[in-house]
């Protein structure tokens, strides 16, 4: 089933579960919600982030230090599926934390705790048998990454095996904010439709309004990671919440009339 994107584009809001604390993830997500976010992502702290930049690297090292682990991620996701039961949820994590807390255990209390779906930053789609065969089992949507570089029959794996949404990343190389959307990703879009009518979130580098303008002229939803976890960064814990929800109010305002 595809994920509700409930305003015109679609925000997609990345966090760090963890950082600066689990109670502050807790609210900072529950304030995202409220000022606009269809999608929550939660990430899961890694200590070999390989696929993101400095910021994101941070955020996982503080969580890391503060003891933060899966089954914790898995316990906030409960919270914010019970105090927003609407919004849209993904677990985002390396598969290694999965691997380590046990594939079907993980899709289990996953979908116990209310995910919608997971993304798994390293999985590969060739090598998913065993990862679908749970996610379908558990009743979870399986999202893939698609880049600019990816030949049309990888592309037609991802798109076919996608569920909730496909994740299209509009550059090639790690998360950060950039000053512009790739040419890219319009033609990784229109590339992605050819096999799926499923919603395509495009991120990697989106971080203001602008840009999420530019977005929605080619997908259905925006992905904001590093800007936000970054707001994080330079935020005391009680006014994060509040920092990050008129950051995602002014993502908004350029598209407040075309809201569904």
């Amino acid at each position: 089933m595809p994920i509700v994107f409930h305003h015109k584009p679609g925000l997609v809001a990345y966090l760090t579960a963890g950082d600066p604390s689990l109670d502050a993830t807790r609210r900072i997500a529950i304030a995202a919600i409220d000022a606009g976010a269809d999608v929550i992502e939660l990430g899961v702290p890694f200590s070999d982030p390989v696929a993101d930049g400095p910021v994101i690297q941070r955020a996982s090292e503080r969580a890391l230090a503060r003891g933060t682990r899966l089954a914790d991620v898995l316990a906030i996701a409960r919270d914010i599926r019970a105090a927003r039961p609407a919004a849209g949820l993904i677990v985002f994590t390396y598969f290694n934390p999965i691997l380590r807390y046990g594939l079907a255990r993980f899709a289990d209390h996953a979908k116990a705790a209310g995910a919608d779906g997971v993304l798994v930053t390293d999985m590969i789609v060739e090598e998913a048998s065993e990862y679908l065969a749970e996610m379908h089992r558990a009743g979870l949507a399986p999202v893939f990454l698609a880049a600019p570089t990816s030949p049309d029959e990888r592309l037609q794996a991802i798109a076919e095996n996608s569920e909730g949404f496909v994740y299209a990343i509009s550059r090639t190389g790690i998360t950060g904010k950039q000053q512009s959307v790739a040419a890219d990703a319009a033609a990784l879009v229109a590339r992605i439709r050819r096999w799926t009518t499923l919603p395509v979130a495009v991120g990697f580098g989106i971080s203001n309004a602008q840009q999420v303008a530019q977005v929605s002229e080619f997908a259905d939803a925006a992905v904001v990671g590093s800007a936000i976890v970054e707001l994080i960064e330079r935020s005391t814990p009680e006014s994060s919440p509040e920092a990050v929800a008129r950051f995602i109010e002014g993502l908004r305002q350029p598209h407040a009339a075309q809201a569904r």
